[in-house]
């Protein structure tokens, strides 16, 4: 899972109109009405599943996060399990439908269209970014001309990251124009670690490929990418849980509220409500555990990207991380201790921390939390466990 929610937690400190809730929970200790608020939503599994209702336990006990969700499905069925509380002040349920933001799980459905498009030679995974936004990516040595479209979606084009700023979130219902932002990451230099390095030669993640893969979007179909995901994915898959906000600061349906702890000791924040213009094509995304696992599957599964984009989105690059993942056109891929390979890619996003998987023999988890920034390492290690137990729990389902 790309790990950047440590970034964020220092602009989130300094945002201004979030409350503080009543009932939040001190530190990463759970209340008792949160530990004792596990239920399965829906079930049509017959595996033991008692691993896997173990870590959403953890997750709302020693992790802290309020709630937690954990959908997976494979041929013989899907199950929900849920874990914790949607609402600290109200202590309601997670419930199995619930929506929420996706942070960068956004990507995949990004890198689709741009690879459809590829498909269509409307785009050239090769050409320099320049030929479609051109002059857009210069200065303090970033340069379009030099960056491929394949760099953006892969990250190897050393952009700086344009969240590293502090004062994003000064006011978290502001609208942020993508130009504005990308601007934000060009007034620094490219983030290469060896001397001398020049894109496509160091992997290291990066936000602002995506909004510019978002431009790169509109540019080509005259249409947002927000528009072109709901043609070319949402409403193909009929995922209808899944939307691309805007500017719309509320989550539509049902979901959890969202919660940020600016600090170890202190008291969660709600920022349910904020502008996700600030994450764009980077990560602005809304859906549901189900919706998730069901686009992942048509992806991996081919139903969305011919033969030869498929095996270019798979085509990945060493992160560097010691668990060996790998990182595709808007995928990764990570090892399963069952054996074999799974594909999919985590989203941090202010309130919401989202990890997801599928295989290419048809499963699929995806796991949700309610905290972030604020969860710990701990946190992230067991969704990812969670994720890779519901994957494996299916295997061995299928193979009784």
């Amino acid at each position: 899972m790309i790990k950047h929610k440590r970034v964020l937690g220092g602009a989130l400190t300094l945002a201004v109109a979030v409350g503080v809730t009543g009932g939040s929970l001190p530190g990463n200790a759970a209340t008792a009405a949160t530990t004792a608020k596990t239920t399965t939503a829906q079930s049509t599994h017959t595996a033991d599943d008692a691993q896997l209702r173990a870590l959403m336990h953890r997750l709302t006990t020693v992790d802290g996060a309020p709630g937690a969700l954990v959908a997976t499905r494979d041929r013989r069925g899907s199950s929900v399990l849920t874990s914790g509380v949607a609402d600290v002040d109200s202590q309601a349920s997670v419930r199995g439908d619930s929506r929420f933001r996706i942070g960068s799980m956004t990507k995949p459905f990004v890198a689709t269209v741009v690879l459809q498009l590829v498909g269509k030679h409307r785009v050239d995974l090769d050409a320099p970014v320049e030929r479609y936004l051109p002059g857009v990516v210069r200065g303090h040595g970033n340069d379009g001309r030099v960056i491929t479209v394949r760099m953006l979606l892969q990250h190897t084009s050393g952009l700086p990251d344009y969240l590293n700023p502090q004062d994003i979130l000064k006011d978290p219902l502001a609208h942020h124009d993508t130009r504005d932002l990308v601007n934000l990451a060009l007034a620094h230099p490219p983030t290469f670690e060896k001397p001398g390095a020049k894109p496509g030669f160091e992997w290291r993640y990066s936000n602002t490929n995506y909004l510019l893969a978002g431009m790169l979007i509109e540019k080509v179909t005259g249409h947002t990418y927000g528009e072109e995901i709901r043609r070319r994915v949402i409403e193909p898959l009929g995922l209808h849980d899944t939307s691309v906000p805007g500017d719309a600061t509320s989550i539509p349906g049902p979901h959890p509220r969202g919660y940020v702890r600016p600090g170890e000791d202190a008291p969660l924040m709600d920022i349910t409500a904020f502008n996700p213009s600030i994450a764009g094509a980077s990560g602005e995304m809304i859906s549901s555990a189900t919706d998730l696992n069901r686009f992942l599957d048509a992806l991996v599964r081919g139903k969305l990207l011919r033969p030869a984009e498929l095996k270019a989105m798979m085509n990945t690059r060493s992160t560097g991380s010691d668990d060996g993942r790998a990182y595709g056109l808007g995928l990764e891929s990570r090892t399963l201790p069952c054996g074999g390979l799974y594909w999919g890619h985590g989203g941090d996003i202010f309130g919401y921390e989202t990890v997801g998987g599928a295989t290419a023999d048809g499963r699929q988890a995806t796991v949700m939390t309610n905290v972030d920034p604020g969860g710990t390492d701990a946190q992230d290690d067991d969704m990812e466990a969670a994720v890779q137990t519901g994957l494996c729990e299916g295997r061995h389902a299928h193979s009784r």
